[in-house]
């Protein structure tokens, strides 16, 4: 199945000259869906992954059921001030400022095999972030992971760890 073909172009969103990658098109295309989790599956199935960690809101998307066919546990990583419990947080730059997220303090134990993902990695800030929350509460991070690289914005490059894209894009 070329997983390519079912992901909408949104062009101009969220801003004139950019060419949104809509992986909700994907998602509710059942086929596209199992393919995506198998083919992720396979990969870290051999892996001894423990935890695998997702970025709201989509990461969810991707993690939640990647963990359910590992095994694993899924721990969600949120914006500042939407986890109920003590939570370790993390700063990082964005193209206009800065984000702040957090994982609860109690998510990830020291020595665990950690797989971060996310739908899409662009700039690399939201994934190198969440590789540094799951370092500083002493988890081993397997891989990074997404199912989306936007190559051209060069994202690889900020990032602190191995990293498998599913899908490429060489230019926008």
């Amino acid at each position: 199945m070329d997983l390519k073909k079912s992901i909408r172009n949104v062009p101009d969103f969220p801003k004139p000259g950019v060419q949104f990658k809509d992986l909700t098109t994907l998602w509710k295309n059942p086929a596209a869906l199992r393919e995506s989790t198998d083919l992720l599956h396979r990969r870290y199935r051999d892996q001894a992954v423990d935890k695998v960690v997702g970025a709201e809101a989509r990461g969810f998307i991707v993690g939640s059921p990647l963990a359910y066919l590992l095994g694993a546990g899924f721990v969600p990583v949120r914006k500042k001030g939407k986890l109920p419990a003590d939570v370790v947080e993390i700063t990082y730059e964005l193209e206009y400022g800065t984000d702040t997220i957090a994982m609860h303090r109690d998510a990830v134990r020291q020595g665990e095999r950690v797989l971060v993902v996310d739908d899409l990695l662009a700039t690399g800030g939201t994934l190198q972030a969440m590789v540094d929350l799951v370092r500083k509460l002493g988890g081993e991070v397997v891989e990074a992971c997404v199912l989306v690289e936007l190559v051209f914005l060069k994202g690889k490059e900020q990032l602190n760890a191995p990293l498998f894209s599913l899908l490429t894009y060489e230019q926008e």
